[in-house]
């Protein structure tokens, strides 16, 4: 049973920071795409930012400089960690998991994150 779980979610004040973590199991997990994505309400998920099973990062360019995306293949875990936090970064975010050429494509239940004073 594939499984990914987000943790690391919360209520943090602009200007600050939050570490998100996915933890994957069931999976091969080094050989996946792993991405960050979040939905705010009334608007469509977006990406937030990918990285390859070669290491490769990919970040939407409204975070570019303020968030890092990182794997560890020992723990099976995926992090994102979030600096300069900012009100229009609130949303859930979600973990994802995938493979395209085989059509792998898996999803976290999502976890909160909220930036207000």
């Amino acid at each position: 049973q594939v499984q990914l779980v987000e943790s690391g979610g919360g209520l943090v004040q602009p200007g600050g920071s939050l570490r998100l973590s996915c933890a994957a199991s069931g999976i091969i997990f080094r050989i996946y795409t792993m991405g960050w994505y979040r939905q705010a309400p009334g608007k469509q998920r977006e990406l937030v930012a990918t990285i390859t099973d070669g290491g490769i990062t990919n970040y939407a360019d409204s975070v570019k400089g303020r968030f890092t995306i990182s794997r560890d293949n020992a723990k099976n875990t995926v992090n994102l960690q979030m600096n300069s936090l900012k009100p229009e970064d609130t949303a859930v975010y979600y973990c994802n998991g995938r493979v395209a050429v085989m059509s792998y494509n898996y999803w976290g239940q999502g976890t909160q994150v909220t930036v207000s004073s």
